[in-house]
């Protein structure tokens, strides 16, 4: 009988254990551009944390923000991941576009490295440049 009740408090605390949240770690910046331009109020923001290890496949995002742009540049932004997905010896980035009415106006153009090992210098400036 002890032995059943052992392995039921076992089972029971395995299970909430299991039922935590994950660890979350995150990545703050700001989008900016060199244009002296004013964005619509209407335009949106995409920012995207994404595992760019592989050449020939499309980029796994890790984390990713979207949503109305509020104010003028600098756009703020803020990146929640877990790190269980960061995989050793794989290669990741942070990009960002803005968009109005679904066409793109500015994008990333530089490759925006990150480590995600905690030294990461943050906040992070991304730059954009206009699309033409």
């Amino acid at each position: 009988m002890k032995k059943l009740i052992l392995l039921a408090a076992t089972a029971l605390l395995g299970a909430c254990q299991a039922m935590q949240p994950a660890a979350k770690a995150s990545l703050d910046g700001e989008v900016f551009y060199l244009q002296r331009i004013a964005l619509p109020a209407t335009a949106t923001l995409s920012v995207s944390l994404q595992d760019v290890s592989l050449a020939d496949a499309p980029a796994q995002v890790l984390a990713e923000q979207k949503g109305p742009i509020k104010g003028q540049v600098p756009l703020p932004f803020h990146l929640s991941y877990d790190p269980a997905q960061v995989k050793p010896g794989h290669r990741y980035a942070v990009s960002a576009r803005i968009e109005l009415d679904g066409k793109l106006m500015f994008i990333t153009t530089e490759h925006n490295g990150v480590n995600l090992d905690g030294k990461d210098p943050q906040p992070l400036k991304l730059r954009v440049d206009a699309v033409r």
